[in-house]
């Protein structure tokens, strides 16, 4: 009976010499089939966790200093404002220690540059920067946009993070002084200044940018306010370029609460009317003092409010408090007007924002400097006027006791003097 590899060996006399041969030949396969396996798996594995350990390494040393360019290489932007990395922005901010403000498009933190000048650093939402196709492009855009009335971008980051740096405001922004200040309350002529500022950065970036740009969130926390409570149209996370033939820019939404295009609801489509439809609801903020949607003790829409409120009495009724009446009533009336004009439901019957800074011009004839020094002036005037009317009494007192002629001349004049000594 032969010995093969299907015949078993228990109990078999014949093949009985042969078995611990063959068992131990079957063992040594087995052991060697083992080790033939394990070997190359735990090589592979010292290999993994190697190259692992490695990368942590590389990182650790490098640190924040990596540099993501992947997208830059694949189209390169020439853009004159400075890149800066992750390290920097942390090394600027403290950390992002000092947070002074949150948005839809993200957080926003103070800083201070290496000569000591303010910034914010907005880091945007967190996204993948792989996926931020539009980022750069828009980087590249608001480098070219240059206005007084437009906040500048000093630089953007695009390292481990999305991050845009612009100058620091430190009077906050319109909302604030509208509605938190306490401490302090603007005047009727700040008002008007500030709403002028913004629609003049508005009008700029309508006109003179090619394509026009479309803000789409102007609100009053987007205006930002310098040393001087200029006013300084800020916040271009959702601006898009745009021309004639393409208008239907986005469907996703745009803008706030309240000061959001009716029209855009409809349509979806985004125009230089869109902006001002939310101007008209600022100009509406800087007249009452109230958000662009109350809700107490009902819930009103801020031009449906003034409405409301002018049918059932005086156009005063809806004046902020905080002025305490000191204002030009046929300049509040145009105003109202105006802002009421603005947000007119079809797109078509509102004013551009050029005719929106022409009419606000209007109401604001001369810049404060101007003014005081026209006020500078009138002091003097009315100093030297007083100072002539003094010595021409003395003149009058003194000249009584010589010729009666030259007397009975000047006392002729006297009682048109005493009222002017008394004003």
């Amino acid at each position: 009976m032969f010995c093969n590899g299907a015949t078993r060996l228990e109990g078999n006399p014949v093949c009985s010499k042969v078995k611990d041969t063959y068992c131990s030949n079957k063992k040594s396969t087995k052991s060697t089939m083992v080790i033939a396996v394990i070997v190359p798996v735990v090589l592979v594995s010292l290999l993994v966790v190697m190259c692992i350990l490695w990368k942590l390494c590389w990182k650790g040393m490098s640190g924040d200093t990596e540099d993501y360019a992947m997208y830059e290489e694949e189209t390169p932007l020439h853009i004159d404002i400075r890149r800066f990395t992750y390290a920097e922005l942390k090394h600027i901010t403290n950390d992002f220690n000092s947070i002074v403000g949150k948005g839809g498009f993200g957080t926003v933190y103070h800083g201070t540059m290496e000569n000591a000048d303010e910034v914010v650093v907005k880091v945007l939402m967190e996204t993948s920067i792989a996926e931020s196709t539009d980022f750069l492009p828009e980087v590249q855009t608001l480098s070219k946009v240059h206005h007084k009335n437009l906040v500048t971008l000093q630089g953007y980051c695009q390292n481990k993070c999305l991050a845009l740096i612009y100058d620091f405001m430190p009077r906050g922004n319109l909302q604030q002084l509208l509605r938190e200040g306490e401490d302090y309350s603007l005047n009727w002529e700040q008002r008007l200044h500030i709403a002028l500022d913004s629609a003049q950065g508005l009008e700029y970036l309508h006109e003179s940018c090619t394509p026009s740009i479309v803000h789409r969130d102007v609100k009053t926390a987007n205006i930002l306010l310098d040393k001087n409570l200029v006013g300084i149209i800020a916040d271009f996370g959702l601006s898009r370029a745009f021309n004639d033939a393409h208008t239907h820019i986005s469907t996703v939404a745009a803008g706030t609460l309240g000061y959001l295009d009716p029209e855009y609801h409809a349509t979806f489509q985004l125009t230089t009317k869109t902006d001002v439809y939310s101007f008209g609801i600022v100009l509406l903020e800087i007249i009452t003092g109230k958000p662009p949607v109350l809700m107490d003790p009902q819930t009103y829409h801020l031009p449906n409010w003034v409405r409301q409120k002018i049918a059932k009495g005086s156009i005063q009724d809806i004046v902020d408090k905080k002025l305490l009446d000191q204002y030009d009533t046929s300049s509040l009336q145009s105003v109202v007007d105006l802002a009421m004009n603005c947000v007119e439901s079809a797109a078509m019957d509102r004013p551009t924002m050029t005719e929106v800074v022409s009419r606000l011009k209007v109401l604001l004839p001369t810049v404060p400097s101007e003014k005081q020094y026209a006020s500078a002036s009138s002091r003097c005037t009315n100093s030297m006027d007083a100072e002539m009317r003094r010595q021409f009494q003395l003149l009058i007192s003194e000249e009584r006791n010589e010729e009666s002629s030259f007397r009975s001349g000047y006392t002729g004049g006297m009682p048109e003097l005493n009222p002017l000594s008394g004003r």
